[in-house]
This record gives C-alpha cells, structure tokens and sequence, in this order.
C-alpha cells in the first residue's frame, strides 16, 4: 500500500507565488514605463522640441529667409536705383539684372515693378503694366502704401502661368528716401511644402507655419491638410491666443486622445509663427513596444518559475510525506502513517465489513545481538528483518515499525486464520535467512501474536489484543506464533 498523503496546500502556495511575481513583475515594469514617459516628454519639452525648433530656423534661415535677404539687396542695389533715377531707358539690362539674380540664387522668378512708369519688369523684359482697376494688381498697391519694408504673399505668377508663388515684395526708395517701386524674388508654393516635407521627413516633427492672426500658411507636402484657422483644432484652438501673445513657448494639448507637445517660435524675417509639433504617443511607440515585450517576458518568467517551483514542491513534498511516514532505519511505515491508514480501514469495514488482522512481531533475543555485536550490526539486521516482512507481503498489506525491535503487520481483507499463516509463513523465512550481511552466522527468530479486529472496539484494543498473544509466544519460548483472544 502507498504512504498516506500528507495534507499540504501546494495549490495555495503556487497561486500565491504566482499572484506575487506577477504584481512584482508588472508594478517594476509599469515604474519602468512610467518614468520612461515622462523622462521622455521632459526631453521632448525641454530639449528636443526646443533644439529642433532651432534647428528648423536655422534652416528656415538658409532656405526661406535667405530671399527676404535677397530682395533686400535688390531693393538697396544701386544698380537699380541708378536705372530707375535714369529714366528706365534700356530695358534690356534691367532684364538682364533680374534673370541674372533669379539663375544665381535659383528663385522661381524675379521682378521689378516700376512706380514711376507702371512697368512691371521681369527676365524675360516688360510683361504688364499695373493698374489701380486691375483687382491682379492690388498687390502692388498695397505693398506701396504698406509701412513695413517688404511683405511675404501668396499670388499667382502672371509671369509664369499662374503658378501659386510665395512671393517676397520688396519697397524701393531713392537716394532721398522717395519711393520708386517694389522689387523681389519668387518661390513656388510646391517647392515650400516640399522643403519643410523634408524637414518634417528628417526631424520627425510636424512642422507647420502660421501667419499673425493664427491661419495656417504652410505645412509638409506629405502632411494631412489642417483646418485654415488653427481656432478650430481641436485642444489647439483654446491655447492660440496665448501663444499668438507670447510669440515662443512650449505647449501641450488633446487631440483626438492623443497628447500633443508644441513648441512655437515667432520668425520676424517671414512674420510667421513656426509651428514644431510632436504626438506624444507616436514618441512612445517604441516605450509602450519595450512594455509589451517586458511584461511577455515576465509572464513567461513567471511560469517557468511557477512550474519549476511546482515540480520542485512536489519533489520534496514526496520527500517529507516520506520521512513523515517512514521510518528512516528500515524504510517500513511509522506509527503516525500507521493512525491516518487504520482509520481508513476502520471506515472502510463499516461500510463493507470484512476482515482485518494484525500481526504483532518481535526479534527474539534482539538485546543480545547489539550487546554482541554492536548496535551497527543490530541495525542491518533491523534493517534485513524488516525488508523480509514486507517481501512476504501482498501489496494491500503494510507493515509498520512499531518501536525498537517491534513490528505490526496489518493485513486488509484477512482472517484470523489467514493471518495464522501468513505469519507463520514470515516466522520460517526469517528463521531460515542471514540478516546480517557481514556475518552470515548471525541467525535470529521472532516472536508474533495475531489478532483480528472484531468491529466493536477500537484499533488500539486490537493492537493490545495481538500483543497479549505475542507476550504469550515469548512465554511459550519464543519463535512461534499465537492467536490472540
């Protein structure tokens, strides 16, 4: 028969180390996440948005305002002053003048528009004359009563099919401060976009331009259209104001649940305001990736050790419920083993009655033995003995090592007179073997008394019954058998 199971809530114990590693594996990594977010978002405020913003303008500087610069030198060329001042006699070198200025600085045009003659001058000579009733021209009416030195506007190009220009309208004044004109370069509005797509394209950054009263003038080539008046963006709508107030600034806002951090710088070459824009949670992709795999990795974790705890409890859970149940010198079943097996088969007779006996048996002359030969060689026989007693049993018997020398023998399903035999069957094997391996000459016997539990009393008073009759065998000279009462 199998040792008895000793009750240990394992179940328990692994959905507690489970439930602990997990929360320890997901709080560490959800504190890693966390402080990785906001250190990011403190870097994407602090330094990145602001370093790229920098670094958008001084790009801005080489590629947009780079004409304003252009055009004011071309409405301070003396040049054109002079040629101006002198009647506009030759045509020619004033067209001369400008295609040279548009292959040098690879404008998409260049132009002079004549307050005196109405002319308007371009590469390619004389396209027009300007008229107060052309509405095409308003431009240029406005540009001459304007107070500020240049302007940045958005038209299409007579000059080159109406192609939608950015056009960088410079005053002109003479010596004396008289105005003469207005003069400057062309950019096409593809060529813009195209120029901040890569800017977006190499700072990773939605990058975007405003004028002064908050409508949007340019944005990426390869970005999604926005509103024209960025009032009515969502989260972006309520702070414009105040950025429009403050000119520069960092700010956050809601888009769609999605956190958006803003820088914004005020250009006063372009009077725009240049618009550097990150999402948060595009920033966060690789964080929020980093999670995932982290908490895949602590779920395996956490059931590779979960499992090997599992195999390793049941390993020394089968250790203890064996070193709890056995006896250590002879590997039979303890007294305690014993408690938790008899009551089971009490149980089971009341159910279904059928016979138990028990055999009760003891070295003869065992004290002799260790006083002889020492207690190392009374131990292997202790030890033989009761490997003997359990090969002469059937597998639903168990033997127990009652104490000392003792042994109690419980046989399930057999009679007093089947346990006769059975015990007299043990008494010649024993009699006839060397238990003793380092001395063969070495022989013992023993003594058994058999009872048969009756269903009324107790297993002790059945024990006590088959040790009445083993006391018996010892007075009757020990080396027998004898039935108990």
């Amino acid at each position: 028969m199998n040792p008895p199971s000793i009750i240990v809530d394992r179940k328990t114990l692994l959905l507690l180390l489970s439930l602990l590693l997990s929360a320890g594996f997901f709080t560490t990594t959800l504190f890693g996440y966390f402080v990785s977010k906001q250190e990011i978002r403190s870097a994407i405020i602090g330094q990145d948005l602001p370093l790229t913003a920098s670094n958008i303008y001084s790009e801005i500087q080489k590629d947009l305002v780079r004409p304003v610069l252009i055009s004011s030198t071309m409405a301070h060329d003396t040049f054109l002053r002079d040629w101006v001042l002198n009647g506009e006699k030759t045509e020619n070198e004033m067209a001369r003048y400008l295609a040279e200025v548009k292959q040098r600085h690879g404008a998409f045009s260049s132009f002079f528009v004549s307050d005196k003659s109405g002319n308007y001058y371009t590469g390619d000579g004389i396209i027009k004359q300007v008229s107060q009733a052309e509405p095409r021209d308003a431009w240029y009416h406005r540009v001459r009563d304007m107070k500020e030195d240049y302007e940045i506007n958005v038209d299409p190009d007579f000059a080159n099919h109406d192609a939608l220009t950015i056009f960088i309208n410079y005053r002109v004044f003479d010596f004396s401060g008289k105005y003469m004109g207005a003069t400057g370069i062309g950019l096409t509005v593809d060529a813009v976009r195209e120029l901040i797509g890569n800017y977006q394209q190499r700072f990773q950054r939605t990058i975007y331009f405003a004028d002064q009263q908050g409508k949007l003038v340019f944005f990426g080539a390869s970005q999604t259209a926005q509103q024209p008046d960025l009032r009515e963006r969502e989260g972006l709508g309520p702070l414009l104001e105040q950025i429009l107030q403050d000119r520069s600034g960092s700010y956050q806002f809601t888009e769609n649940g999605d956190n958006h951090i803003l820088n914004v710088n005020y250009l006063p070459e372009l009077k725009w305001y240049l618009f550097v824009e990150q999402n948060e949670d595009v920033a966060l992709v690789d964080v929020r990736k980093s999670l995932y795999t982290n908490l895949a990795i602590s779920f395996v974790v956490t059931l590779i050790v979960i499992l090997l705890t599992h195999l390793t409890l049941g390993r020394y859970q089968s250790k203890i419920e064996e070193m709890a149940s056995t006896d250590k010198l002879t590997g039979l079943l303890n007294r305690h083993a014993f408690s938790i097996l008899i009551d089971k088969l009490v149980a089971a007779y009341r159910r279904n009655p059928k016979p138990v006996s028990l055999l009760l048996a003891d070295i003869d002359h065992f004290k002799q033995i260790n006083d002889r030969y020492g207690h190392r060689t009374g131990d292997q026989v202790l030890v033989s003995i009761a490997q003997l007693l359990k090969g002469g049993l059937r597998e639903a018997d168990f033997a127990v090592r009652w104490g000392g020398e003792e042994f109690l023998i419980v046989l399930p399903d057999c009679s007093r007179e089947q346990g006769e035999a059975v015990a007299e069957k043990l008494r010649r094997a024993i009699e006839a073997a060397s238990p003793c391996e380092t001395d063969h000459s070495i022989k013992v016997t023993i003594s058994i008394g058999v009872s048969e539990f009756n269903g009324t009393e107790s297993p002790e008073q059945t024990v006590n019954r088959a040790d009445m009759a083993l006391y018996k065998a010892k007075q009757g000279g020990r080396n027998r058998v004898v039935l108990a009462h």
